[in-house]
């Protein structure tokens, strides 16, 4: 076996690359809730459509994703591998377990909020990506003033084959800028009104911050970067931007929709 294979196969290697996929994942959440921002726009979705668009025809980005989609599949097996691997070094659990004077709550319970982000992301992919690359999903078209941007006047055209995903013309004459888009908006918004999968939503938004509270921190001790100097950043941004902030902006997101 060489070298390579027995570092990853180790323990710490092992754990080293679930920090690399975890910080991987981490800087695609910023990512998406900046883009994700776009749904509270007040311009009928043309802002969303156009990002959603963009995220999946420009070519880097379209690389991105599959190393993207590898680092989820990569991150759960090896969680899977290494809970697995402690339960068999300890086959017995302690006759007394002092709950958080052992542990915190978050490092204990890590498989079980994994497993609850790991069931939304399915849904959630299959409710909007897989729709967005392959259901018959209307278009809106959205006709802008070029004398005012926020005038903007959208309609809904039916699904067609032939279409382009995405079109824009401006029409001089008219003084417009005509846009078509295949329109996501339009599935956000219904998902969203469906009670018990904005639910699902908050419920895997508040998974997601337990998570990343402890897995951003542990992701930098396991690379090293847990001394004094670079510790308290750390901390500060594991709890409070991605346990706190992007919690917080996804779950808001349905929220918004159900209650608007």
């Amino acid at each position: 076996m060489s070298n390579f294979a027995k570092t990853f196969s180790s323990s710490l290697g092992k754990k080293l690359v679930m920090a690399l996929t975890g910080l991987f994942l981490c800087t695609f959440l910023i990512v998406h809730l900046v883009g994700n921002l776009q749904l509270f726009k007040d311009d009928a979705g043309q802002a969303f459509n156009a990002y959603a668009y963009f995220m999946t025809h420009f070519t880097p980005i379209k690389v991105v994703s599959y190393l993207l989609y590898a680092s989820i599949i990569i991150h759960a097996i090896y969680a899977l591998i290494i809970s697995l691997g402690n339960k068999k070094a300890r086959p017995i659990g302690y006759a007394v377990q002092a709950g958080n004077q052992n542990s915190p709550w978050t490092s204990r319970n890590m498989g079980i909020l994994g497993t609850i982000l790991l069931v939304f992301i399915v849904v959630h992919m299959g409710d909007f990506w897989w729709k967005y690359h392959n259901a018959d999903l209307p278009y809106a078209k959205y006709e802008i003033s070029l004398d005012n941007p926020n005038d903007i006047q959208v309609s809904e055209l039916p699904y067609d084959a032939n279409r382009l995903v995405h079109s824009e013309i401006t029409d001089l004459q008219a003084g417009k800028r005509i846009v078509v888009s295949k329109d996501l908006y339009k599935i956000v918004n219904n998902a969203f009104q469906t009670w018990w999968y904005v639910l699902l939503y908050v419920i895997a938004m508040s998974a997601l911050s337990f998570h990343l509270i402890h897995g951003f921190r542990s992701a930098f001790q396991t690379i090293g970067w847990n001394n004094s100097r670079y510790l308290p950043l750390v901390r500060f941004i594991g709890v409070w931007v991605f346990g706190v902030l992007v919690p917080l902006a996804f779950a808001a997101m349905p929220l918004y929709f159900f209650f608007k």
